[in-house]
């Protein structure tokens, strides 16, 4: 049994990685073997996305330090994991949903992102969200697109005129 003063570590961890995380996912692992758990946290490891497997009494107490996370106490039961991720929110949806259809499991139990609880009936949406730089590259697109076709105009009708300024200018030299 871990001390009063090892839980303490263990919830400052917790606070550290909810603090530095946009977004939380649990996962009930039950049923899955130490191999597929494994695998799993390798998948997660490879995108650099935190997948931790404590205590809930522990994330509660972490979580009423906190503030702030009260929707989420109750999928605080049974054999939970926890995912933290800072830069694309949906990558672990998409590791999840990738991971259940192979394995079916872990069962996806609930994300919490920027205040907002997504059930498990969600994770189909989570996982087709778009990340953080794909939506810049689309509003980058979006924003170069008509500058890109009035230039492009412009050419063209520069092409145009300048064509038509050399058919006049030979017709006066014959």
């Amino acid at each position: 049994m871990a001390t009063k003063a090892e839980k303490q570590v263990v919830v400052e961890e917790l606070k550290e990685n909810l603090q530095d995380s946009e977004a939380l996912y649990i996962a009930n692992y039950s049923g899955m073997s130490v191999a597929e758990v494994n695998s799993l946290r390798g998948e997660f490891k490879k995108e650099d996305i935190k997948y931790k497997v404590y205590k809930n009494t522990l994330v509660q107490r972490a979580m009423d330090e906190l503030g702030g996370y009260e929707p989420v106490y109750d999928s605080l039961a049974g054999q939970t994991a926890f995912i933290f991720t800072k830069e694309d929110l949906g990558k672990p949806a998409k590791i999840l949903k990738k991971f259940f259809e192979q394995n079916k499991k872990p069962s996806f139990q609930m994300a919490f992102i920027e205040g907002q609880i997504f059930d498990s009936e969600k994770l189909n949406q989570l996982a087709s969200m778009k990340s953080k730089q794909e939506v810049i590259g689309d509003i980058i697109g979006l924003l170069l697109s008509p500058v890109s076709n009035i230039v492009s105009g412009l050419q063209a009708q520069g092409s145009n005129i300048l064509g038509a300024v050399k058919q006049i200018a030979d017709k006066e030299e014959n």
